[in-house]
């Protein structure tokens, strides 16, 4: 069994794009500037945007935070989102979610300028990715591609079964898998919560991307040996023995599972670093955008 150490894998790309800045500096160019806006004090939310401030200093990037109270309205909320949109310092921009619940996130992720959207939500990105159209690919999908890329996992002609259908993770990886592309070409199966004799799926997959959030749903038997082991779940699980209280579990049961898998991702230390490094290569993709179109 190998693990996809995604910790390793992100800096890697970190240290890729740090070096890719470091030219543009070297040259008198403007570095990418990604800008966050958060609303509210949710403290999932607080800890996701202070580690993607922090990674656009380590990079080399400029980075904007923008905190707005908990009763913001929907109308100021989509004020802020035009002045980043027609701001020409700001090359990408993320709203964090989730948002207050008097805020409709359709609305807002709408509004934001499909060039600057460097989390891939608005519907323009998903349909070109859709059509496998050049665009930004949403980050969590992004860093499961890239594991599977660099640790050279074949996945031409193999079964995937995707668990889950979010917009977020489990319909744009079904995409991305079937698409040509380096870990792509292969046959997918999509799984939800309707699926009927889903272990069935499962013991068939080559590999298998679990994206339910359901903490330890996936057990050894479920799965062939040497399948490839994707887990995307990160859930807090109250455990007493923790000084903190709980354990941070994926939608995997690692320990049962990581016996027959091939190649198994951690949680922690699997897709979730490999997220924000995505985000970052979204960023620097937006800015080579803007410096073709200026």
């Amino acid at each position: 069994m190998i693990l996809l150490d995604g910790k390793q894998t992100s800096a890697q790309i970190k240290a890729e794009i740090a070096e890719t800045v470091s030219t543009m500096v070297q040259q008198n160019k403007r570095v990418p500037h990604l800008a966050a806006v958060l609303v509210g004090t949710n403290g999932a939310s607080m800890t996701y945007v202070g580690a993607k401030v922090k990674a656009c200093e380590l990079v080399g990037f400029e980075s904007t935070l923008i905190e707005l109270p908990e009763e913001t309205s929907e109308q100021e909320l989509l004020d802020t989102i035009y002045n980043l949109n027609n701001n020409s310092d700001i090359d990408g921009f993320i709203v964090q979610l989730p948002l207050p619940k008097h805020i409709n996130e359709n609305h807002i992720l709408m509004a934001i300028n499909p060039d600057k959207d460097v989390d891939g939500f608005h519907p323009m990105n998903v349909g070109r990715l859709t059509l496998d159209l050049p665009t930004f690919i949403s980050a969590t999908p992004y860093g499961i591609m890239e594991l599977l890329e660099r640790y050279n996992i074949p996945t031409s002609g193999k079964h995937v079964v995707v668990i889950g259908r979010s917009h977020i993770v489990g319909r744009p990886m079904s995409i991305l898998m079937s698409q040509k592309r380096p870990a792509g070409n292969a046959t997918v199966t999509v799984a939800h919560s309707r699926t009927k004799n889903l272990s069935e799926l499962t013991k068939t997959a080559d590999i298998v991307i679990a994206a339910l959030g359901m903490p330890e749903f996936l057990t050894s038997d479920m799965i062939k040996d040497d399948a490839v082991i994707i887990d995307v779940g990160i859930t807090r699980v109250p455990d007493s023995s923790k000084k903190r209280g709980y354990r941070i579990a994926g939608d995997v049961d690692f320990e049962s599972v990581s016996q027959k898998a091939s190649y198994i991702t951690p949680v922690p230390g699997g897709v979730g670093p490999m997220t924000i490094a995505m985000l970052l290569k979204n960023t620097l993709l937006a800015r080579s955008r803007s410096s073709v179109a200026s």
